[in-house]
């Protein structure tokens, strides 16, 4: 198919219009134009094809047999355009939104959380996909990544949901009553690691300890890591959001704290949103505002 050939778009809309209401000017109304803007359109197609669509030489216009057979071409395939798309539009309104994001943050934040959500939209079926990889949103698949970190990712829209520093904590029946001057002093505890990430050993080496290694490193998924780190099973590089009930209720002592400005945010595919993500980005935010 060489596209070249076509007529303008406008042009054919405009001819479909007349030809549909026999009328110059509510064909202007339909599509929100000026009567002689349609009247401009339709000699505009007429020189492009080099054929008469009109007969203009009584009172009123009158299609030729070209024009009417145009109409009819135009009417079937705009038809059948606007069936797809009514058939596409409401294939993706029965999707589920699909969320994307790290298994602690899902169950220590999203999770706690989404009754609310359920309650306010029923009709939105929800599938939380939790993942320490960096899955992109995109369209047809993930609809929205809540995704730690500086909100640059390349290609993708990113809003700031809520601060949240990276915390490094322990549990007191691990770490008992010591204050650690310096990351070594950490070196003689195991330490837990979300499956998948490289979070702790990333910590350690990005602060000069690289040439001894921990007493050991368990990796396990992100909500069992937390659960682990509960009972003095090791110590974990995690963020605010996940464990500051914990510290709040003494289940876990904060021994750092590392970029401030640090946090979560809300990254979707560039365009436009459908209304299930409109709803759920609207619902965060008031979440977020709340926490």
């Amino acid at each position: 198919m060489n596209l070249h050939q076509l007529p303008p778009l406008s042009a054919l809309r405009a001819f479909l219009a007349y030809s549909e209401t026999g009328s110059v000017s509510q064909a202007g109304r339909l599509l929100n134009v000026s009567h002689a803007a349609v009247s401009q359109q339709m000699r505009a197609l007429e020189a492009h094809l080099g054929v008469r669509l009109l007969d203009r030489s009584g009172r009123r216009l009158e299609l030729t047999q070209e024009g009417q057979q145009l109409a009819d071409a135009l009417s079937a395939g705009f038809g059948r355009i606007l069936q797809t798309v009514e058939t596409l539009t409401e294939a993706d309104m029965d999707r589920p939104l699909h969320v994307s994001t790290s298994p602690s943050f899902a169950s220590n934040w999203l999770m706690p959380r989404l009754a609310g959500f359920r309650a306010e939209h029923p009709e939105i079926d929800i599938m939380i996909d939790p993942s320490p990889w960096l899955n992109d949103p995109s369209p047809g698949s993930i609809d929205v990544a809540l995704r730690y970190g500086e909100g640059d990712w390349p290609n993708l829209d990113s809003e700031r949901l809520m601060t949240s520093p990276i915390w490094v904590v322990a549990a007191p029946s691990l770490i008992g009553d010591l204050a650690p001057d310096e990351p070594e002093d950490l070196l003689h505890f195991p330490w837990l690691q979300e499956l998948g990430t490289s979070e702790a050993t990333e910590w350690l080496a990005q602060r000069g300890v690289t040439g001894r290694r921990a007493k050991g490193i368990i990796h396990v998924p992100g909500n069992l890591m937390l659960d682990g780190a509960r009972n003095g099973q090791g110590i974990v590089v995690t963020t605010r959001v996940s464990v500051e009930e914990d510290v709040r209720a003494n289940r876990l002592r904060l021994l750092f704290e590392e970029r401030p400005e640090g946090g979560y945010h809300i990254v979707t595919a560039r365009g436009i949103a459908r209304p299930q993500l409109r709803a759920f980005t609207r619902w965060l935010r008031r979440q977020a505002a709340d926490f």
